[in-house]
C-alpha cells in the first residue's frame, strides 16, 4: 500500500510512498525509545547546537523545500518560502530563549532548599495537518526536542512528501539518528502507536473530529495530548474602525493559503453603521486577488489542496445561499481552483455561520452595536483565533476580555507567532502550542523539596 501525492493545481500524480510495514513501524518507535536517553542527557548547550545547525539548512535550502510545499499542497511559492524562513525564526526563538524557559525555579519555602525542574517526557506523536506542512511540524519539535524529547510524525498523507523532507532536515543537520522520524502510516494506526507505552504523549493539530478520536485515545492511556483543532474565526469591526486597513487584513487573513487556515478571519462581523463601506473596501481587496499557478511570480492565490475540499467550500456556499444569504462575489470552481467568494446578509444558523469553512470564503454578518458583535463573535462552537478593529484602545481591552477565544487580535493581521502561545477552548481544542506556556506542555513538572 502507498500513499499518492497529486498536484492540486495540474492534477498531476507526483510520486507514490510505500506506507509502512508493521514491523517497520515497531523498530521506528524502538529506535525513538533507545535514543531518547542519549538525547535527554545532552547538555541543552549541545542540544541548541544541532538547532542552529538546522536554521542554518533552512536557510540555505528554502527554495527546494518551498518547491515542493507548493507541489503537493497548491500554496503560492512566496507563502511557501516564507513558511520555510518561519521555521527558522522559530528555531531562533527557542535557540534564545530556552535557557531561560527551562532554568530550574527557586521556590522559597521553609525547606533548605526548593525548586521546580523541567524534564523531557520522551517519546512524543505528533499528527499534523497538510495546510502548513512545514510550519506545523516545527512549532511543535523545536521547542519539543530542544527540552530533550524525540519526536515521531505522522502527517496528512497528501503532503508524504513533505513529511519525508522534514525528517531529512534532521538528518542532514546533523541531528541523531532517531530523534526525529516521519510515520508513512494510515490514520487508523494513530491508535496502535498512541497505546504503545513507549509513547508518551501526543499532539495533534486538525478537525474536531480527529481531535475527539485521538484524544479520547489520550485520555484511555492515562496520557498527555494536545489538541489544536478547527476555528471559525471572528473578525468585528467597530464603526470607528480604521476601515481601509481593517479590509486590507480582513482579505489577506481570509485568503492568505487560499483560505486553508484554522485562524484565519472568517466571519466578519460588522458594525450597521460602516457595513456598506467596509463590505465595498473588501470587495475592491478581492478583486485584486490574482489566482494561477502558484508557481508564477504574479500569483497571488494558488488552488485549494484536494477536490474534497474545494467541493465542500462549494457546498457550503450553495447551502448559505439557500438560506438567504447573497453572493457578492465568486461562488465558480474549476478543478480545485476556487474563485474566492464572499458572501453578505449571513446570521446564525446558515451553514457558513456554524461550520468551519477550509477555503476562500468569507461571510459579512451585521451587528447593530459592540455588544451585539460581541454576543456573535462568541455564538460558535469554536474559540480559537479572533481579531477586534477599533481605534479606542481601552474599548478594545474591555471587549477584548469578553471575547471567546485563545487569541484576540486588535487592529492587526491574526497569526501564530513563536513569543505568545497559541490554542484555542471549546471545540477548537485545549492546551497550547509556542511561547514558553507551549514548551513547557510535554515536560514533567517537577517539585524537589531538601530538608
Amino acid at each position: 500500500m502507498a500513499f499518492t501525492s497529486v498536484n492540486p493545481f495540474s492534477q498531476k500524480k507526483l510520486k507514490k510512498y510505500p506506507m509502512l510495514s508493521p514491523q517497520s513501524l515497531d523498530r521506528k518507535i524502538s529506535l525513538a525509545n533507545r535514543v531518547f536517553t542519549d538525547w535527554s542527557e545532552l547538555s541543552l548547550g549541545e542540544r541548541i547546537g544541532y538547532f542552529r545547525k538546522l536554521a542554518a539548512y533552512l536557510r540555505r535550502e528554502k527554495q527546494r523545500y518551498a518547491a515542493l510545499m507548493t507541489a503537493e499542497m497548491g500554496k503560492t511559492l512566496k507563502e511557501s518560502a516564507a513558511e520555510i524562513e518561519k521555521c527558522a525564526v522559530g528555531c531562533d526563538y527557542y535557540i534564545e530563549n530556552a535557557p531561560k524557559f527551562l532554568a530550574d525555579l527557586a521556590v522559597p519555602t521553609e525547606a533548605k532548599k526548593s525548586f521546580i525542574a523541567y524534564q523531557p517526557l520522551g517519546v512524543i506523536l505528533a499528527v499534523m495537518p497538510w495546510n502548513f506542512p512545514f510550519w506545523q511540524v516545527f512549532r511543535f519539535a523545536v521547542p519539543s526536542l530542544i527540552a530533550g524529547n524525540v519526536g515521531l510524525l505522522k502527517h496528512a498523507a497528501n503532503v508524504s512528501g513533505c513529511s519525508l523532507a522534514i525528517e531529512e532536515i534532521f538528518r542532514e543537520s546533523g541531528f541523531p539518528e532517531g530523534v526525529f522520524q516521519s510515520l508513512l502510516i494510515e490514520s487508523k494506526a494513530v491508535g496502535s502507536v498512541l497505546k504503545d507505552p513507549r509513547v508518551k504523549a501526543v499532539t495533534l493539530t486538525g478537525s474536531e473530529k480527529a481531535g475527539a478520536s485521538v484524544a479520547s485515545i489520550a485520555g484511555s492511556q492515562i496520557k498527555k495530548s494536545v489538541m489544536e483543532l478547527g476555528g471559525s474565526d471572528a473578525l468585528i469591526v467597530l464603526a470607528d474602525a480604521d476601515l481601509d486597513q481593517a479590509a486590507k487584513v480582513a482579505v489577506q487573513s481570509r485568503m492568505q493559503n487560499a483560505g486553508q487556515s484554522c485562524i484565519a478571519a472568517k466571519r466578519f462581523i460588522v458594525e450597521k453603521s460602516v457595513k456598506p463601506e467596509f463590505t465595498e473596501r473588501v470587495l475592491e481587496h478581492i478583486r485584486e486577488i490574482r489566482q494561477g499557478n502558484p508557481t508564477v511570480d504574479e500569483t497571488t492565490m494558488g488552488p485549494v489542496a484536494r477536490i474534497d475540499l474545494a467541493e465542500t467550500i462549494e457546498r457550503q456556499c450553495a447551502e448559505t445561499v439557500g438560506q438567504g444569504a447573497r453572493i457578492l462575489h465568486g461562488g465558480t470552481r474549476n478543478g480545485c481552483n476556487v474563485e474566492p467568494i464572499l458572501l453578505d446578509r449571513v446570521k446564525p444558523g446558515m451553514t457558513a455561520f456554524e461550520e468551519e469553512t477550509f477555503g476562500p470564503l468569507a461571510v459579512i454578518i451585521e451587528a447593530k452595536d459592540e455588544q451585539t458583535a460581541v454576543r456573535l463573535a462568541n455564538q460558535s462552537n469554536y474559540g480559537l483565533g479572533s481579531a477586534l478593529w477599533t481605534r479606542d484602545l481601552d474599548r478594545a481591552d474591555r471587549l477584548a476580555r469578553q471575547i471567546q477565544a485563545g487569541s484576540v487580535f486588535v487592529n492587526s493581521l491574526m497569526r501564530s507567532d513563536p513569543r505568545v502561545p497559541f490554542g484555542g477552548l471549546k471545540l477548537s481544542g485545549f492546551g497550547r502550542e509556542l511561547s514558553e506556556v507551549g514548551m513547557k506542555e510535554f515536560l514533567n513538572i517537577k517539585t524537589v523539596w531538601m530538608e
